[in-house]
Order: C-alpha cells, then sequence, then structure tokens
C-alpha cells in the first residue's frame, strides 16, 4: 500500500523581525490604556456616564467657589478645604474605577495574556495603581487649576499676589495626591479581590464607611489618647489629621499626633501596596 505524499504549502507566514520593545514599553501601554479606563476613554458612553458626573461634581464645586469669589473678592474655600469638600465624589470614583481596572480583567480571565511576557505580575499591580492614583489625582488637580485661574483674576496685588495664589496651588496639589495615593492604595486592593465589579464597587464603599461609626463610638468611650489614635482608623480622618499637622490647618486637633498620623498613613500605603502585590503573585490565572 502507498502512503500518500505530503505537500507543504507556504503561504506568507514570516516570522517578527522589527524591534522588540521589552517590558518597559508594555508597563507604559498598560498604564495609559488603564487611565483612559477610568475615564471610560475609548469605551461606550454607558461607560463614560459615572466618571464623568464625578468630574461634573468636582468642577461644579470648584466653579462656585470661583463666581462666589468674584463677586466678594475674597475666597470662599482654600484649596485645601476644596479637598476635603469632595471626599464623597472622591470615594465614588475610586469606587467605579478600582473595579474597572482590576475586576474585569480577573472576571474575563485575560491575565495569562498580560503575564505571557513580557510584563510581570508586579508590574501589573502596580501599573494598575499608579493608573488609579493618577486618575484621582487628575480629577481633583483640574477643578483646583480652574480655582486658581479664577483667584489670579480676581486678586488685586499683582505679581506678588499671583505668586503668592500659586504656592496655595501646590499645596493644594500635593495634599490631593496625599488623598490619591491612600484612598486608591485602598480601593485598587479590595477591588482586586472580587471578579464582580458591583461587588468590589460596594466592598469599596463598605471599606470607607465602616469605620465611621467605630470611630464614633470610640470617641465617646475612649480617653484623650484612643481618641486621636480612633481616628486613623477612618481613612479620611487619618488624611485630614496629615492636613493639620503638614499645611497647619487646623481643621482638627491632633493634640502633637502629626507624626503618628504621618507613621499610620505610611504603614496603610505600604500594607496595602504590599497585600496588592502578594495578591498577584500568588494569584492563579
Amino acid at each position: 500500500m502507498a502512503l500518500a505524499e505530503g505537500v507543504i504549502h507556504d503561504i506568507g507566514y514570516q516570522r517578527y523581525s522589527g524591534p522588540r520593545l521589552g517590558r518597559r514599553y508594555a508597563a507604559g501601554s498598560l498604564y495609559t490604556h488603564s487611565l483612559r479606563t477610568a475615564f471610560g476613554l475609548g469605551r461606550t458612553a454607558k461607560a463614560k456616564i459615572f466618571p464623568f458626573i464625578v468630574v461634573g461634581l468636582a468642577f461644579g464645586v470648584a466653579a462656585v467657589a470661583v463666581a462666589l469669589r468674584a463677586n466678594s473678592g475674597k475666597p470662599v474655600i482654600s484649596y485645601l478645604q476644596y479637598c476635603d469638600s469632595v471626599g464623597i465624589p472622591l470615594l465614588l470614583f475610586v469606587a467605579i474605577a478600582a473595579p474597572e481596572l482590576v475586576s474585569r480583567d480577573l472576571r474575563a480571565k485575560v491575565l495569562p495574556l498580560y503575564f505571557s511576557r513580557p510584563l510581570r505580575r508586579t508590574d501589573y499591580a502596580l501599573v494598575k495603581l499608579a493608573a488609579t492614583v493618577s486618575a484621582m489625582w487628575l480629577v481633583l488637580a483640574g477643578p483646583l487649576l480652574l480655582m486658581f485661574l479664577g483667584g489670579v483674576f480676581s486678586q488685586t496685588n499683582g505679581a506678588s499676589g499671583a505668586w503668592h495664589e500659586f504656592t496655595d496651588l501646590l499645596g493644594g496639589w500635593s495634599y490631593a495626591m496625599i488623598y490619591a495615593v491612600i484612598f486608591c492604595a485602598i480601593g485598587v486592593l479590595v477591588a482586586s479581590l472580587a471578579g464582580r465589579r458591583a461587588v468590589a464597587a460596594a466592598a469599596v464603599v463598605g471599606v470607607f464607611l465602616v469605620p465611621t461609626p467605630v470611630v464614633g463610638v470610640l470617641q465617646v468611650l475612649g480617653g484623650p489618647m484612643l481618641r486621636q489614635l480612633s481616628r486613623m482608623i477612618d481613612p479620611v480622618l487619618l488624611i485630614q489629621g496629615l492636613s493639620n499637622w503638614i499645611y497647619r490647618t487646623h481643621t482638627m486637633n491632633i493634640d502633637g499626633y502629626g507624626p503618628v498620623y504621618l507613621g499610620a498613613a505610611l504603614v496603610l500605603v505600604g500594607g496595602c501596596v504590599s497585600l496588592l502585590v502578594v495578591r498577584y503573585r500568588r494569584l492563579t490565572v
């Protein structure tokens, strides 16, 4: 019995001979894509609704502040106070953005594609966190810039007044970064534990809201030291304590516990980032 003859057909496949951009390029591309995704850019109109509602609220508060200052000639809210006043929109934003960036990939089971090469698991976790932090900072930085422009055109002290306004803006931007780092470190870690975006969003909101009644009880029952330490359980109060110590805002009496607030913030962020990295290193894909 004669064997059939085999035929090899050349259909034009060629090996890739171009530049291999490597790990850094992959991380940069993932960062850019994630930052756009946080605002729903490049996606359907439905994906843009909630992020742009939050952005609209943030700019709305800034626009009102600018209008009131233009009428009265005096600032009605400082750059630091603005960051504190939009705490709820910030919480909504991180509850929307963090699950969108990490929970979707878990549910869609696309992580093996990311981890194939050359992106590492640690790179993925840190890039997603960096993109979320950048997105939240932009949500605050844009309205603060609007307040700065309104302040420059409203003040009458010339160049010295404009310079003073600019230094205040830098303080506001740095305070916005503190908010973004702490909120997003918690939010991305919590969101990475759930594949469903709705569940992840609810968990993120819960993590921020649950400490509030606990702190309230400890404030009533505890002594002076316990009252100060209990505030550090609540991320918002922790940030406001840092503001009191770093920027001398005097919005909250911290009784000389400023370095303790700073240490607690560093431990919180460092712990969340470490747990996030461990989560992805041990994740089975």
